[in-house]
């Protein structure tokens, strides 16, 4: 089986709209609109793929029982691994979570991702 999507093209409407909240992340700077469309599950539920996207705002992340890996499709955001120094995240920006990243997301221009969650 291939899944072809072109996440960049979907149009925001189009995705499931929830504020972000546990178990995803806890926002710090009140109520963030996220909106996302998963595209891929596998049986035993170790590999999740899709898109999603995140209004401006700062999260903290604990990525205790997964990891992530994204490629940023549009928008900026910084990412600050405890005890590390910020990184910036831009359009075509690719970045890996591995299971123990703590630390927090700003969200500085809407942001749009492509992402695949595995599990530990």
């Amino acid at each position: 089986m291939t899944i072809n999507f072109r996440a960049a093209e979907i149009p925001a409407e189009k995705l499931d709209e929830k504020l972000l909240e546990q178990p995803t992340a806890e926002s710090l700077s009140g109520e963030i609109k996220t909106r996302s469309q998963v595209f891929f599950n596998d049986e035993e539920q170790k590999i999740t793929s899709g898109t999603w996207e995140c209004e401006l705002g700062r999260s903290r992340w604990e990525f205790t029982t997964r990891g992530e890996v994204i490629h940023v499709l549009s928008g900026r955001m910084t990412v600050e691994r405890d005890g590390e120094e910020a990184v910036e995240l831009t359009a075509g920006s690719s970045a890996v979570f591995p299971v123990g990243w703590c630390g927090t997301w700003t969200v500085h221009e809407t942001l749009r991702k492509v992402f695949v969650i595995y599990g530990a």
